[in-house]
């Protein structure tokens, strides 16, 4: 039986800690960089991916060719084949929307089995699921895994506000996946 002091997988898969760094090594820029858009089916998710993909290729260079994959269930952990996928043939990775409590907690497991793989993920969680998302990083022995948020709801919004949402997130989607900070990337 749990108590209170036990945070349970959410996706059923574990109920043991899993060990190890959940850091990727981090680019410098992000000239050239394969992108990879992970989605996972829920409404403006593949919406506000794309609007950050975009202002990462027009104002930080990175390539124009993306990968983009959809998770068949959004509370489930990322198949096998597709983080196989992902980190042959990604840089970095934009994971989200985080938009509810389980799909907030898959999609940080998503982004820690991609750092662990030796690829920088930046995993987008609604500010009302941090605590399945921050329990869900404990569980995968990753306790303060670094996740973006946003404010709760992104499926409800617009596609105007969606892309103003995409250009509040990209200073932090560049921090986390570079390393510098945004006051940093401007300097130079």
């Amino acid at each position: 039986m749990a108590t209170l002091a036990d945070i349970l997988d959410p996706t059923g898969q574990t109920t043991t800690r899993i060990g190890g760094a959940a850091s990727a090594p981090r680019r410098t820029d992000l000239t050239g960089v394969r992108l990879g858009l992970l989605e996972n089916t829920k409404h403006n998710a593949a919406l506000l991916l794309e609007e950050l993909a975009t202002l990462l290729q027009e104002q930080h260079g990175a390539s124009t060719t993306v990968l983009r994959r959809t998770k068949t269930a959004f509370a489930l952990p990322l198949p096998e084949e597709q983080l196989t996928e992902l980190v042959r043939e990604c840089d970095v990775v934009l994971v989200g929307v985080g938009d509810c409590g389980s799909c907030s907690a898959s999609a940080v497991a998503d982004g820690i089995a991609l750092e662990r793989a030796g690829v920088p993920a930046a995993v987008i969680c609604s500010d009302a699921f941090t605590a399945t998302a921050s329990g869900m990083a404990e569980v995968q022995g990753a306790p303060g895994y670094h996740y973006l948020t946003t404010a709760h709801p992104v499926a409800i919004l617009d596609p105007e506000a969606v892309a103003e949402r995409a250009r509040q997130l990209l200073p932090e989607v560049l921090t986390t996946v570079t390393g510098a900070s945004a006051v940093q990337k401007q300097a130079s």
